[in-house]
């Protein structure tokens, strides 16, 4: 009986530590989550310098042979293409700014974000240093994207962006 009491006790004792280890990663947002996270906090100042210094791609001939080839990683900087022939430029020495540019490499928008780890918020800007849009990254695959006001304007799942009714309005390349 004693053996028997020893061997339950076991099963349960292991089987309960097993259940309690079970990690579960990351937080999962939804639409109304994601604009709780995002809403809380005051966009940082975009310097019209930051504007001014980057308002054309010095690179620009280079980055769009690279898109074309599929290359995004280059020795200082990564980039990102979409759908419209716009592109993005992360440089490797200030990751937490995005420039983004027209085709022609003419400075379209700019993204301050606050910080390089997953959830981040980002703040965008027109180059007349207007907000845009706030939006939160909850992983290298999804971001949601809200109007300074709150509405949801996007959401990237993978390669795919969705509007508020789930309709697919662009499309990116991601490249490993």
């Amino acid at each position: 009986m004693k053996k028997i009491f020893i061997t339950i006790f076991c099963t349960i004792i292991f089987t309960v530590s097993a259940e309690a280890t079970v990690i579960t990663g990351g937080v999962k947002y939804d639409i109304n989550s994601a604009k709780d996270a995002v809403m809380t906090t005051q966009p940082p100042f975009l310097s019209s310098q930051l504007v001014k210094n980057n308002i054309l791609d010095p690179n620009s001939n280079t980055n769009n042979s690279a898109l074309l080839r599929g290359i995004t990683e280059l020795k200082d900087r990564t980039l990102a293409q979409f759908s419209d022939q716009s592109y993005g430029i992360i440089y490797k020495n200030n990751p937490t700014n995005v420039f983004y540019y027209n085709e022609n490499g003419y400075l379209t928008h700019i993204e301050l974000k606050d910080s390089v780890e997953y959830p981040y918020k980002a703040y965008k800007y027109n180059t007349f240093g207007n907000l845009i849009n706030i939006s939160l990254r909850t992983s290298e695959e999804e971001t949601f994207i809200f109007n300074p006001s709150g509405k949801l304007i996007a959401h990237w799942v993978k390669s795919q962006c969705f509007d508020e009714n789930n309709n697919v309005i662009m499309t990116r390349k991601i490249y490993k």
